[in-house]
């Protein structure tokens, strides 16, 4: 008798968006927790998911990113280099290169990103395939603000790329299909623990961000095996850290275009 074959899954590259420009905090995801610069820290607390198939950097062609690749080489990481405004047609070619069926978007800026997290978002996609062409846990947003994960098909990442006019739909690649959902199927995963977009800010913008990580990493004896669960406990034992970076609570990219945003509640972002 002929053992049915279990059908294979799509090839699932998350990429993850990497530049030393910021206006807010130039050069932060150089800094460095430990000996190790955050957004490598980042990277290797991805690595134990079970449901991405590669992770891959994506960075711009900009001189002062040569530092990015350079690190990516020394540390043996798959990397794309392309444009920086747009970062539609980075992904879109990134993806290309990879020969990625289902693209993943994780921005760099996240260091407390949790494999768990990006396994239960990607997982959703895998077991619905038939059903969804998108799916996040960011529309709408309910995980702490710095845990936000996407993932979609080529296809429709193709179909945004070519379609996509707006500068803020090209500059933050997935408004576009969020706000058309006559052409795409989108699903969202939400926080099990509540909404907490508003209340916890786990992402780096600002100095005082920087100074939340390296005080919530500095709790913590191994850096990588920590989950979101173990940083909530720490935070309602220890409200002082939470409090280092409050005053920067829900500001996030949406309160710039949050009027032309057609699926985006203004609750979720500060004016």
């Amino acid at each position: 008798m002929i053992k049915s074959l279990k059908p294979q899954r799509p090839k699932t590259v998350v990429f993850v968006q990497v530049r030393t420009g910021s206006t807010r905090f130039p050069g932060k995801i150089m800094n460095k927790i430990g000996k190790r610069e955050i957004f490598l820290v980042q990277l290797d607390r991805m690595k134990p998911s079970k449901s991405a198939d590669q992770i891959v950097v994506v960075t711009t062609v900009k001189k002062r990113d040569d530092v990015i690749v350079r690190l990516c080489r020394k540390n043996k990481i798959p990397y794309f280099r392309g444009s920086e405004e747009d970062l539609l047609d980075r992904y879109y070619q990134a993806a290309k290169k990879f020969k990625a069926e289902l693209v993943v978007k994780i921005p760099s800026d996240e260091p407390l990103m949790d494999a768990d997290v990006m396994d239960t978002v990607i997982r959703e996609m895998h077991q619905n395939l038939d059903k969804y062409d998108f799916v996040s846990n960011l529309h709408p947003p309910s995980y702490p603000d710095g845990l936000d994960v996407e993932i979609m098909t080529f296809k429709a990442l193709e179909i945004a790329w070519k379609k996509a006019k707006k500068p803020y739909e090209r500059e933050h690649l997935t408004p576009y299909i969020w706000d058309n959902p006559g052409l795409f199927r989108v699903g969202n995963v939400a926080n099990k623990y509540g909404d907490m977009f508003m209340t916890h800010r786990w992402t780096l913008d600002y100095p005082e961000d920087f100074n939340f990580f390296k005080a919530v990493f500095s709790s913590f004896k191994n850096k990588n095996k920590f989950k979101m669960e173990d940083i909530l406990k720490l935070l309602d034992k220890h409200p002082e850290i939470a409090a280092i970076n409050t005053k920067h609570m829900g500001i996030n990219w949406f309160r710039h275009v949050g009027d032309q945003l057609k699926t985006v509640d203004s609750k979720f972002y500060r004016k």
